[in-house]
């Protein structure tokens, strides 16, 4: 038997790829009838593991007529709109209105059901209250797949329970034409990153590799960040391996303390001014804080190094551009100048040394290339072959791509096994038929544990 599906927003293709092994896994056979991506690089990889399709580009400029016939949409619509890295403008955002590019679709082919997946951030998106469960974007979401009569239902879902070493929360919304289908009490499948790791994997070299090396025994370098932020004991800064230049003891301390006190809000209070994640201060304010000889001196040494700037701080100032009104952010000349930190992740090849016996942090696009593992006597970035485990795709899934092009597309792409687990829960129980292989005993169990919800 034949399942047909659509893949909207395809990217590289894990969502079919997690759909397909549903599929299989119930002794049933995929049929892919339709795949759309915008991505140039995204389509070059996709076509290149699913060659017998013709992957369309832009979906907003195709007649839902124009699409074959399917039981089952997949979409991981894009999640700019409603993610914490960008604006969170939601619907508000054109990236945000591409939902309604899968309502268009569902309305017009009225498939048997669908998967969509987008990031966390969307749930609570645009709340009413601050106490709701659940913000406007998802109410709208909801309220429109259930008007054209879906049973739906939604969970937020983490990779790291499903086989992956990785902490990748994202909002999985479930529609079924006949049961609601419920997504807890998955099998928890927990995983270390060591489990995935390679050895003595040949990779671009890692200058900063000698520094750390010199200053660190490999072990003590597991889990540590690279940059000149926050951090408290797992932060090593440009200071700490003298990076710009020799630091003293005081102008080391100098530096962590001024780290932290620079965000009390009550310099902006004293200043007069907006507040702002950081702010310079004078010699005279570091002073309250930091008891050093030649404290002046000290500062424009660090200065002269690079480790600090000089400058008058930043205040919101009302300008016209184009005739409208905007707040912009200048410096207020009025105001002294005072001592701040270069900060930011700029100056460093790596931003974090992952932990082996942990799991990592979300992977993200722009990240991933920062991004490295200790691995015997040097450090290196994680192979594409890793990310691909870290994703959950088969290490015969091919990349055509520079690995730059390789992170960001995984960087953007969903976790497999996920998908994998939900769409086999989902065709067990829409499929309310033992005639297609369906396991019966497994088949009651789910069926009657979602009527009682």
């Amino acid at each position: 038997m034949d399942i047909k599906f659509i893949d909207l927003f395809a990217g590289i293709g894990g969502f079919r790829l997690g759909f397909e092994n549903a599929i299989k896994n119930l002794g049933l056979t995929p049929n892919c009838v339709f795949s759309s991506e915008i991505k140039s690089h995204a389509t070059k990889v996709y076509s290149n593991n699913f060659k017998k399709d013709d992957i369309h580009g832009d979906i907003t400029k195709i007649n839902a007529e124009e699409i074959p016939a399917f039981d089952y949409l997949l979409a991981g619509f894009p999640c700019q709109a409603f993610s914490t890295a960008g604006k969170r403008r939601g619907f508000a955002d054109t990236r945000g209105t591409l939902f309604f590019e899968v309502e268009r679709i569902l309305k017009h082919h009225k498939p048997k059901g669908f998967i969509l997946e987008n990031v966390e951030g969307m749930v609570k998106h645009d709340l009413a209250n601050k106490n709701d469960e659940i913000g406007r974007t998802l109410t709208i979401i909801l309220k429109v797949l259930r008007s054209m009569g879906y049973l739906v239902s939604w969970e937020v879902l983490n990779s790291k329970d499903f086989g992956i070493p990785q902490s990748r929360k994202r909002i999985f919304i479930v529609g079924s034409n006949n049961y609601e289908i419920p997504l807890n009490e998955f099998p928890s499948n927990i995983k270390k990153l060591g489990d995935i790791l390679e050895k003595d994997i040949k990779s671009d070299p890692i200058n900063l590799s000698k520094i750390l090396f010199k200053k660190y025994k490999p072990e003590e370098l597991y889990g540590k960040a690279i940059k000149d932020r926050r951090g408290g004991k797992d932060n090593i800064h440009s200071w700490d391996l003298d990076l710009k230049g020799k630091t003293t003891k005081d102008q080391k301390l100098i530096l962590s303390e001024l780290l932290k006190a620079r965000r009390n809000k009550k310099w902006a209070k004293l200043k007069g001014i907006a507040w702002s994640d950081g702010m310079p201060l004078t010699c005279k304010e570091i002073s309250s804080f930091c008891k050093v000889k030649n404290l002046k001196t000290v500062l424009d040494d660090l200065v002269i190094k690079g480790y600090l700037v000089f400058r008058h701080p930043k205040d919101f100032v009302e300008t016209y551009e184009n005739g409208n009104l905007k707040l912009v952010k200048q410096e207020r000349t009025d105001i002294p100048k005072g001592y701040n930190l270069v900060t930011g992740k700029l100056s460093f090849e790596i931003s974090n040394i992952l932990h082996p016996d942990k799991i990592t942090g979300t992977l993200v696009a722009t990240d991933i290339h920062k991004l490295a593992v200790v691995d015997g006597d040097k450090l290196r970035r994680l192979s594409i072959n890793e990310i691909k485990k870290l994703f959950g795709f088969p290490s015969s899934f091919k990349v055509n791509v520079n690995n730059s092009l390789a992170y960001e597309l995984f960087g953007n792409s969903i976790v497999v096994p996920v998908v994998e687990s939900v769409a086999e829960r989902l065709l067990k129980i829409s499929f309310n038929n033992e005639d297609i292989g369906i396991d019966a005993k497994y088949k009651n169990e789910i069926v009657q544990k979602e009527l009682s919800f």
